[in-house]
């Protein structure tokens, strides 16, 4: 039986299909116990035979989840920005690689580090009045866990850049128009929509679907490891300048940055 390691991420089992969700209010921020226990959670359920597809939420109305908690990275460490950058690159590969069919059901706002969870699934729901944005570079950051990688393969280089180099924030239409949603749902219908999906799923043959998933990866997986790993490169990097600390904290006390440029 699959357990969840921690209090901010509950698990469910429905018949063939896990039910993760993510549950740290008021944001269901990420956290290295939270990344920690993705991980542990998707290992274990790689095993259980019995689980076909994954279903991964955010708990509450608002927030599917707001990213990385970014009092993590206020004090400008290196080695912290080093050590959560591996966590998040492990917890949303492990996801992006698990062995069934994972279904992102996105019921509210999915900011930097949220909107690379639900783009490490296979596929997206998303409830008409959600929001999705990657806004890192507002605060002197770079999406650190598969956003540059992720974001690019699926919507393209064009709207990739509007959204991580602009800070474009987008709706549910939206989203689904330039292919980052499979589909989009009304208000509190995500959640129901994805499970009806992994429903479809466990219809199928789970080792087809298995090797079906293996091969559609196969372009991904020729190009895209060596991107993840530049890219936390690059985030680790950032942490040497002026411009990430003065980000982090002119959030933390909201007011404007004053960028240095260096």
């Amino acid at each position: 039986m699959s357990t969840s390691p921690t209090e901010k991420l509950l698990l469910d089992i429905c018949e063939h299909t896990a039910v993760i969700t993510i549950n740290n209010p008021p944001a269901n921020t990420w956290d290295a116990e939270s990344l920690i226990g993705l991980r542990q959670i998707v290992s274990e359920l790689n095993v259980n035979r019995d689980i076909y597809a994954l279903v991964i939420t955010g708990s509450g109305d608002k927030f599917f989840s707001a990213g990385a908690d970014l009092k993590m990275f206020a004090s400008g460490d290196k080695a912290v920005a080093q050590d959560i950058g591996l966590k998040f690159g492990q917890a949303f590969e492990a996801l992006a690689d698990f062995r069934g069919v994972s279904i992102a059901a996105v019921n509210g706002f999915a900011m930097g580090g949220g909107l690379e969870c639900a783009m490490a699934c296979d596929i997206r729901i998303v409830e008409r009045q959600a929001k999705l944005a990657l806004p890192e570079a507002k605060v002197g950051l770079l999406p650190c866990a598969g956003g540059t990688q992720r974001l690019t393969a699926l919507v393209g280089p064009g709207w990739a850049k509007r959204m991580i180099l602009c800070g474009e924030r987008i709706d549910a239409e939206t989203a689904q128009r330039i292919g980052l949603a499979e589909e989009v749902v009304d208000s509190g219908e995500a959640k129901s929509a994805a499970m009806n999906l992994a429903a479809s799923v466990a219809a199928q043959s789970p080792v087809a679907v298995s090797f079906c998933k293996e091969l559609i990866h196969e372009a991904r997986d020729a190009v895209m490891p060596k991107g993840l790993i530049l890219e936390r490169e690059r985030f680790i990097q950032l942490f040497d300048t002026a411009d990430q600390k003065e980000g982090v904290n002119a959030f933390l006390e909201k007011r404007q940055p004053e960028w240095k440029n260096a």
